[in-house]
């Protein structure tokens, strides 16, 4: 802060904003194909900022306002994000404001819930991403299979330019897709000549075990959105794009930009960014989350619950779901608040997720020590 505070947005760029696209690209596009493709990257402030510079940049590229989005998708608050968020407490107050590019599909990601009562019980996991083995009921599996058809005629219908998505819905309750999801959606963009944005500010930077949760399903994006754990607590966010397609998107400059912001790549956020990725790099924080979050899932495993709830557990890496319903399946919400009260008050902060607030998640640190997890779990597991 004492040698640069301000670079007033795109008009100055200062060296610190040049090394994080750099190494932006290098832990993206670079190291997905090898070398073969860079990133080009336009900074933002605030997580949905820049899931509205990929709008942009989606509909520049291909002429096409429409973008198919998800059941339980949550992409931001802003006018442009809130076409794309699905959640109606969110979007009703301002329905009558929104553009309505926006059109929702069915987000297939929970596995099937068991009922448990006076004994330890048993836990429906969705462990893993990818083509690796899931827990998933068979309609979940019949909805997979009818998703190509449903964005074709979806694409007959609207002028859809790009395809967005959360790998794994943080908001939207830590629901893990099908196996499949991910790789199915880009085979569907490249046949029909569509953008996929993977939305990773929840997931991004080592959060589900991997760099960045589409690894899991080895499926790179035309655009990555990031933020959150990008600088570790400053407000910086980015929209990293194949830099092919951000060149032939948007336009040189002839003095004005199109595009911009006060406080575009700011110099003390660009600083942070760069120690955070050497960070979290160094210390083999993504391998950690990956490792702790199994130890997790099997602290969760061998907990007793006598509550009479019903309760699923999913997640992958340090992104937990702890889901509680009634057993009449309606969701268990006044208990779940109460519950994240109780463990507030012992010391331990958690946060209610999904559309109900049902869910509890479990998205620590991911520099939390195991016996730290193991308090927790034992803190919950008093307080059910």
């Amino acid at each position: 802060m004492e040698r640069l505070l301000h670079a007033m947005g795109d008009v100055h760029p200062h060296p610190a904003k040049a090394e994080l696209a750099r190494e932006l690209s290098r832990i993206t596009f670079e190291r997905w194909t090898s070398g073969k493709a860079q990133g080009k990257t336009i900074f933002c402030n605030s997580g949905f900022e820049a899931v509205e510079a990929a709008l942009k940049t989606a509909t520049l590229a291909t002429g096409k306002p429409g973008v198919i989005a998800f059941s339980g998708g949550y992409h931001g608050l802003g006018y442009g994000a809130l076409n794309v968020t699905h959640r109606d407490y969110f979007r009703a107050p301002f329905r009558s404001q929104l553009a309505h590019f926006g059109h929702f599909l069915s987000f297939s990601g929970e596995s099937e819930a068991l009922g448990c009562s006076d004994s330890t019980f048993p836990l429906s996991l969705a462990l893993s991403l990818g083509e690796r083995e899931t827990s998933l009921p068979i309609a979940d599996r019949t909805t997979l299979d009818d998703l190509a058809p449903q964005i074709r005629q979806l694409c007959a219908r609207h002028q859809i330019g790009a395809i967005l998505v959360e790998p794994v819905q943080g908001r939207g309750g830590i629901r893990v897709p099908p196996a499949g999801f991910l790789a199915l959606l880009r085979k569907t963009c490249d046949e029909l000549n569509l953008l996929l944005i993977c939305d990773e500010i929840f997931t991004g930077f080592g959060r589900t075990g991997r760099w960045f949760a589409c690894e899991h399903s080895s499926v790179i994006p035309d655009l990555i959105c990031l933020g959150k754990a990008l600088t570790g607590g400053f407000p910086l966010s980015a929209c990293v794009g194949n830099s092919r397609l951000m060149d032939d998107a948007w336009p040189r400059s002839t003095g004005e930009a199109i595009h911009t912001s006060t406080f575009l790549g700011h110099p003390v956020g660009c600083a942070m960014a760069l120690a955070q990725i050497k960070e979290i790099d160094a210390r083999k924080l993504v391998a950690r989350s990956a490792t702790l979050g199994a130890r997790l899932l099997t602290l969760f495993r061998k907990m007793t619950l006598r509550s009479g709830l019903v309760c699923e557990i999913r997640g992958v890496g340090l992104m937990v779901g702890f889901e509680l319903r009634h057993p009449d399946g309606s969701p268990a919400t006044g208990e779940v608040l109460s519950i994240i009260k109780q463990m507030l008050a012992r010391g331990f902060i958690l946060l209610p997720e999904g559309e109900h607030s049902n869910v509890i998640s479990f998205t620590p640190p991911l520099t939390i020590s195991e016996a730290q997890l193991s308090r927790c779990v034992a803190a919950l597991e008093k307080v059910l």
